[in-house]
């Protein structure tokens, strides 16, 4: 079973998005199945950490033109032309369905420096260099400083950025919830994978309703009663 240690404790969550920039969404520069599909339970754990006036880092990629920031095999790709996330592009920006205010540009000068970029209450945007998000960021600083013990994930594709950034969580001991189907690119082997390391999953109106709920500081019990699995043994 789930040691209580990692179960996750909303009244001091924040919630983590990851890459859901314009180019991945469905008729973007390079979309990623299933991302704009997901876009609706985005907004529904968004919605519900805004109104309890919880955390949320929308994290994302900034490529110049030329390759020279990206990763190794992608710099070539990129100085060939292909549209991914370029900074400045319209296909960099987040999707505007989760903004707080859809008309508000990101600030790439800001965001590359290595500077957060505030979009609402409580709520920012930060840029990573590489897969994870603390990498080379100031993500983990930024939720201690908030007395943050529980992070729970969302965003594009999961085999990428969100398994590394879920794996650097766990190396700092976040407790660490996945809203399941608000992440694009989540396969059956992936879940069994993240319970094995103590990851609770939960579908998106579960997490809404815990983190609405958090006032309560809910049991573990309570939180699989509404919507989490029952933890398996591997």
């Amino acid at each position: 079973m789930t040691s209580p240690d990692a179960a996750p404790q909303f009244a001091s969550a924040a919630l983590v998005v990851i890459d859901t920039q314009g180019d991945v969404l469905d008729g973007g520069g390079f979309p990623i199945p299933g991302t704009s599909a997901a876009l609706p339970q985005m907004r529904r754990v968004l919605d519900a950490f805004r109104a309890a006036a919880r955390p949320i880092v929308h994290i994302v990629r900034l490529y110049e033109s030329d390759g020279s920031n990206a990763e190794l095999f992608r710099r070539q790709l990129l100085a060939d032309g292909t549209q991914l996330l370029i900074r400045d592009t319209a296909g960099s920006q987040i999707a505007g369905d989760l903004l707080p205010d859809p008309s508000a540009p990101l600030d790439a000068e800001l965001l590359l420096s290595g500077q957060a970029q505030p979009l609402g209450p409580r709520e920012v945007a930060m840029y990573k260099p590489r897969w994870g998000a603390f990498y080379g960021t100031q993500l983990e600083p930024h939720l201690r400083d908030q007395g943050i013990s529980t992070v729970v994930f969302a965003g594009c594709n999961f085999p990428n950025c969100p398994r590394t950034s879920i794996y650097e969580a766990s190396e700092r001991d976040f407790r660490v919830v996945v809203a399941r189907d608000a992440l694009s690119g989540l396969y059956e082997r992936g879940e069994r994978e993240l319970e094995g390391i103590g990851v609770q999953l939960m579908s998106a109106d579960a997490v809404a309703d815990a983190v609405t709920r958090a006032g309560d500081d809910p049991a573990p019990a309570d939180l699989l009663r509404s919507g989490a699995p029952e933890p398996r043994l591997h």
